[in-house]
């Protein structure tokens, strides 16, 4: 079965306690792996696809949960390694009274930026994989150019990029270098994934449509555009699908876009190609809004996203 490898950051959320406090007001927090890339493997492994990840963590008891709680979720981590040359990274944040979030990094450098392209070795992928990434890997640390090999050895195997700028200005010294970095990455991508309040900053438009046809004219295949509470839009070039979400309690919107991608990805990975037709980007739509929303429900992001049995569950209490 074709592997989801995701490359990128691996780090230690810190959730408040409480809702509605100022970072600066937070008195106690609850730390929970995450990291957008890391997030988004344990997602496609709970799907019930076959996922991998590629990155690094410190050599510190924080760099050892995340490993044993990848490991735990069935995700394969023979390209996680250690250094000592570097902390683990770190995210402090803050939960509005809704559930969206304020964060402080702790990466100067950290861990994840020092994964080089010695550490992806020659061979690793095959025809029909997949290759997922984020923006936070694409500063300029010897991670962006384990970023460019490892793209172009998934293109010379045959696979599929996904990409998800994941937008974090805080840790750009200069928010225009974040934003040519992604528009240097985007056109390796097979399938982009966007949040409506990104779209400003990426694409300078709130238009939807625009920026898809932008994206299309770069040669990518497909491109989604997920609006929190409103639901999401999947956009090819001769179709698109809106679909609304459930309505949920809210208590963390940490990783609810990454579970949403890694739902789209675990049904490519199941066998389908990116050229989907239009049921198979129904359904897609649908598990993914429900996988989603579930994962806003409970505090942090990989120990709160579904598996399958209970995101299908959850789709079809909805549609009672």
């Amino acid at each position: 079965m074709p592997k989801v490898y995701c490359i990128g950051e691996a780090l230690i959320d810190f959730i408040p306690t409480v809702k509605g406090a100022r970072l600066e007001d937070v008195l106690c927090f609850e730390r929970a792996p995450g990291g957008a890339p890391a997030n988004l493997a344990a997602a496609v492994r709970k799907l019930g696809a076959e996922s991998a990840f590629i990155g690094k963590v410190g050599d510190d008891a924080f760099g050892r949960l995340l490993k044993e709680t990848l490991d735990r979720h069935g995700v394969d981590t023979a390209l996680l390694s250690a250094t000592r040359e570097a902390n683990t990274t770190l995210a402090f944040v803050a939960l509005k009274s809704d559930g969206d979030r304020d964060f402080i990094f702790y990466r100067n450098p950290g861990a994840d930026m020092l994964l080089s392209e010695k550490d992806i070795p020659d061979g690793v992928f095959t025809r029909g994989d997949i290759l997922h990434f984020c923006s936070l890997g694409l500063v300029e640390a010897p991670v962006k150019q384990a970023h460019r090999r490892a793209i172009a050895l998934m293109r010379e195997a045959g696979g599929i990029i996904s990409f998800d700028p994941n937008v974090r200005l805080d840790l750009w010294r200069d928010h225009s270098l974040c934003r040519a970095a992604i528009m240097e990455f985007l056109p390796f991508a097979d399938l982009l994934k966007v949040s409506l309040d990104e779209m400003p900053f990426v694409f300078g438009t709130e238009d939807e449509r625009e920026a898809a046809e932008f994206c299309f004219s770069k040669g990518i295949g497909a491109v989604i555009v997920t609006r929190g509470a409103a639901g999401s839009a999947f956009y090819t070039p001769g179709y698109t699908k809106e679909a609304s979400t459930a309505k949920v309690a809210v208590e963390d919107t940490t990783g609810a876009g990454d579970a949403y991608m890694g739902a789209i990805l675990s049904r490519i990975a199941g066998g389908l190609s990116v050229r989907l037709s239009r049921p198979e980007i129904d359904s897609m739509v649908e598990l993914a809004n429900a996988v989603g929303a579930m994962t806003t429900m409970k505090k942090g992001a990989i120990e709160s996203i579904p598996t399958l049995e209970e995101a299908l569950a959850f789709i079809s209490g909805s549609s009672c």
